[in-house]
């Protein structure tokens, strides 16, 4: 397998946890480069679940590395809970298979509490955040002020810059009631946390390039989706971080040169968590995945899903800028039931027939879907492991996504569990 980058090409909650870990069985590496814990990854493997916030998803695997990379934001507490919780489930986690770059932001309990003011000072106007301290921190590492993981190993030095930042935070929470912090107070709050992940923490540049050296496949694991990405985005309900493929690169210290394959994830509909706008979006189809099925629960908030149909003016998009080299299409089940499917093949504004999505924030609200309507296939397609056992309009439906993506499939997922999906 080529060194690959796994990328989400919607708003998130694509299923890239499964991709993942259905390709680490040939990778040797598994970085993450970007995002936060407010984002999950729900993988079903051997009838057992497991839901990872920081961790890639190749811990599951053992024997492969691990690495999460100088581009992530590190909540402390919450990385801990998370491999208490995994290492309850029967998983082997150690300094061997899972490395922290020290280069890494750290959340810290005043960024969740910046984030609750952000959201109030908002009002009406609410981005939907998870409030777990992901946009402040990527604001204090923008604006020069945020703490790295190796910053926190010297308490006189975290002391220092902790203290110094909380001169301005404290102005602000007192705003709007919120608490208060002393330095002293926020290193003793993480301590413990810190104390637990000491032996993952190292430079894990030279451990990158090393493996890159010695021929070793790395596959690179995205958080999010493209559509939350803070340059392509719908700007401003996006993330805080680069979600494309280009920020695999930046977020892990490997040069692009040291990528092949991109490989681009997308739903066979349409999903978002939070708010802003969703061209696509159809309360029928939601009512229908929520109550029906019981889908598209958010792994790491339990909110329920926006749903609607699958555009592709945004895949379109998204393959274009990730430049997507093979497309992994899941949850093709969650339609089996449908009698008729609509696709966004185009967007009208104002008039005018778009393909694109606009840049122009008011341009959204303007923007109608445009659908073509595919017959349904009426049959289960959770038992089918080749492209030919799916059902023709199944088939039929795929390609016409294709089409409208001018990108092939790799892949098709067709229920949650690793052993559901369909190589092409």
């Amino acid at each position: 397998m080529a060194n690959s980058i796994v990328v989400g090409l919607q708003w998130g909650d694509e299923g890239k946890g499964k991709v993942v870990d259905f390709l680490t069985e040939e990778a040797d590496v598994v970085v993450r480069a970007q995002g936060g814990n407010n984002a999950g990854h729900t993988v079903i493997a051997n009838g057992e679940k497991y839901i990872l916030h920081l961790i890639p998803s190749g811990i599951l695997w053992g024997e492969k590395q691990c690495v999460i990379g100088n581009g992530v934001v590190l909540d402390p507490i919450g990385l801990v809970t998370e491999i208490e919780k995994l290492e309850s489930q029967g998983v082997k986690i150690s300094a061997d298979n899972l490395a922290i770059s020290n280069r890494a932001h750290v959340v810290l309990p005043y960024h969740k509490e910046l984030d609750e003011a952000r959201e109030l000072a908002r009002g009406d106007k609410k981005i939907g955040t998870t409030k777990r301290g992901i946009g402040p921190t990527y604001a204090d590492k923008a604006n020069r002020n945020g703490l790295r993981l190796a910053d926190l190993l010297n308490k006189e030095v975290a002391l220092e810059l902790i203290a110094t930042r909380l001169k301005d935070a404290n102005e602000d929470l007192a705003k709007y009631g919120l608490s208060q912090f002393t330095a002293e107070g926020v290193l003793e709050n993480i301590a413990p946390a810190l104390e637990r992940l000491k032996p993952h923490i190292k430079d894990t540049i030279p451990l990158l390039h090393d493996a890159r050296k010695a021929g070793q496949t790395i596959l690179f694991e995205g958080a999010q989706g493209f559509f939350l990405d803070i340059d392509f985005g719908t700007y401003p309900f996006v993330t805080s971080s680069s979600t494309s493929s280009g920020g695999a690169v930046s977020g892990s210290g490997l040069p692009p040169q040291s990528i092949q394959e991109v490989i681009g994830v997308c739903k066979a509909y349409t999903t978002r968590v939070g708010s802003g706008p969703f061209i696509s979006e159809n309360n029928d189809f939601s009512d229908y995945m929520h109550n029906e099925l019981g889908r598209e629960f958010g792994a790491t908030t339990g909110r329920a899903r926006r749903c609607g149909w699958l555009d592709t003016v945004l895949l379109k998009f998204s393959c274009l800028i990730n430049g997507v080299t093979k497309l992994a299409i899941t949850n093709l089940d969650g339609l089996d039931e449908r009698e008729t499917i609509d696709i966004c093949v185009a967007y009208d504004i104002d008039g005018v027939r778009h393909t694109y999505p606009p840049a122009e924030r008011d341009a959204w609200n303007r923007a109608i879907p445009i659908y073509e309507t595919l017959p349904g296939w009426k049959c289960s397609t959770e038992e089918c492991t080749t492209w030919e056992s799916l059902p023709e309009n199944a088939r039929a439906y795929l390609s016409r996504l294709a089409e409208l993506a001018e990108t092939n499939i790799g892949f098709v997922g067709v229920g949650p569990d690793r052993k559901q999906t369909i190589v092409v």
